[in-house]
């Protein structure tokens, strides 16, 4: 969703991604052209916690090497270099939902679980935060990465911050493909450095399913399958039944709650305004919903424009250039309501005037 696509989607009020990830929308375009941007932050949590546990798990004792081995023909009884998990230190960066989800269950496998992130947070358990990423990634046995695509995570972990890493530890990639080197990756894996990695995100991604994953493609890719202890899964992370059930619901529910009632709560992109829903007994109720440019006298006219109405309760936000108002007005009949509307259409501020009832 570029700037040049919404542009030309001139009825378009509101999105809805269906992901945690919203970096493929135009998200300062939408907010300046009126349209709300919501996401599912919550959802999958579980999903992607679950799959590093079991990632976790399968590095340490070898799984995947042992499992395609074992379909060639090979059988491969060995021990060498795979350990149980009880005991070992879980480093986890960033300790968001998806943090506070792995922190719990790690623990409860009978890991130690330090973490650490760009704010101060309250633990879970008995994990402890750490304050520089450097120091995390010298006290941990596995290092696990949940941190958004930033240009300040961009290549986050490359050839220094594996050098600070414990030789025979263990890197899982969870959160986006910009945030690991993956030529670092690689060399620190040959070198032995790092005893084995899961990849679940990638520089490069494909828009649907099929031929991709090759050296024409991305020029790692072959680097990557050549290398042992390494799990490469197709960005699965969320893909579970429960957690897209469970997206289409949040997304759902917040895009219905946007056009019914002007609701930006979870908003990625707007001020989160809200107001108590209009009922069936207020049938002289009007909701306003005007967005605009954030600049001085804005709600002065407003309210001039209202001014021959009860306003019943107001609120008003605002987010870098864009500001958001929401106003319930009573006594209002039916004549009114274009006036109203060509009105607020007229203020030079405006960006998007809607009006519920």
């Amino acid at each position: 969703m570029t700037a040049k696509v919404l542009e030309h989607a001139k009825n378009l009020i509101v999105i809805g991604c269906f992901c945690i990830g919203t970096n493929q929308v135009d998200l300062n375009y939408a907010a300046n052209a009126g349209i709300a941007v919501f996401n599912s932050p919550f959802s999958n949590s579980r999903s992607v916690a679950e799959l590093v546990i079991s990632e976790i798990i399968a590095l340490a004792r070898q799984l995947a090497d042992r499992s395609m081995e074992l379909h060639k023909g090979i059988w491969n009884k060995v021990s060498a270099g795979c350990w149980e998990v009880r005991g070992k230190t879980l480093g986890i960066v960033g300790y968001g939902h998806i943090g506070n989800q792995l922190s719990v269950l790690a623990e409860a496998m009978g890991m130690s679980v330090i973490y650490y992130d760009v704010v101060n947070l309250m633990s879970m358990g008995t994990a402890k935060q750490v304050p520089t990423l450097k120091a995390l990634l010298e006290g941990a046995d596995f290092v696990t990465l949940h941190v958004p695509e930033l240009p300040e995570t961009q290549n986050m972990i490359s050839t220094e911050q594996f050098g600070y890493m414990r030789k025979g530890s263990y890197l899982i990639n969870a959160s986006r493909g910009t945030v690991v080197d993956i030529p670092a990756l690689v060399e620190a894996m040959r070198s032995g450095k790092i005893a084995g990695a899961a990849i679940d995100v990638y520089p490069n991604e494909p828009a649907g399913n099929g031929e991709y994953f090759n050296k024409e493609l991305n020029a790692w890719a072959e680097d990557l399958r050549s290398l042992k202890n390494l799990i490469l899964t197709p960005h699965i992370g969320g893909s579970t039944e429960e957690a897209q059930s469970a997206i289409g619901v949040e997304v759902a529910d917040a895009l219905a709650k946007y056009v019914n009632e002007g609701s930006t709560v979870g908003a990625v992109n707007m001020p989160e305004v809200n107001l108590r829903s209009l009922t069936a007994d207020e049938p002289n109720h009007v909701r306003i919903i005007y967005i605009h440019k954030n600049v001085p006298g804005v709600l002065r006219r407003v309210n001039e424009v209202l001014g021959e109405h009860n306003v019943d309760k107001q609120m008003t936000d605002s987010r870098g250039d864009v500001a958001y108002l929401m106003a319930d007005i009573s006594n209002v009949n039916q004549g009114d309501i274009s006036n109203l509307y060509n009105s607020l259409e007229d203020l030079g501020s405006r960006v998007r005037t809607r009006v519920l009832y």
